[in-house]
């Protein structure tokens, strides 16, 4: 009998510690508010609110009108962004090949470049060949 009791006594303080640490539950993410219809659901990150009623023994919730149609918007778009990247891949236009230049262009550089150079040489020759005559041949000019 006294098993009975301390059971009992036990189960009645868990139960008072059960629904008092439920009711001190601190506010969520969702915040519920009972309507004339129903409940309405506000999520308190996104603003979206999302109406809920009982039916047969269960709660059954749906967006509201106006954000319903942003959410089909946003779908839509999404879909045809996928389409579009779907016939991309199956094209093979999302591999990005590099431009290549043009003979033309490749000529022309060259070109550009050997002239350059040929300048660049005669500059070196002319540094080369321009002495002052003072020396035998003997030393070799400082050229610092």
């Amino acid at each position: 009998m006294r098993n009975v009791v301390a059971a009992m006594a036990m189960g009645l303080t868990l139960g008072w510690v059960a629904s008092a640490d439920a009711q001190e539950v601190p506010p969520g993410r969702y915040s519920m508010q009972k309507s004339d219809t129903g409940i309405a659901r506000l999520d308190t990150e996104t603003g979206e609110v999302t109406l809920c009623r009982e039916k047969d023994g269960e709660l059954v919730c749906r967006m509201a009108a106006d954000e319903r149609a942003a959410f089909e918007r946003e779908i839509d778009l999404l879909t045809k962004r996928v389409e579009a990247l779907e016939k991309a891949v199956k094209s093979g236009e999302t591999a990005m090949k590099p431009a290549l230049p043009s003979d033309e262009e490749i000529d022309r550089t060259m070109s550009i470049m050997e002239r350059m150079m040929r300048k660049f040489m005669e500059i070196v020759k002319d540094l080369e060949g321009s002495g002052d005559g003072s020396t035998d041949g003997s030393e070799v000019p400082q050229k610092t």
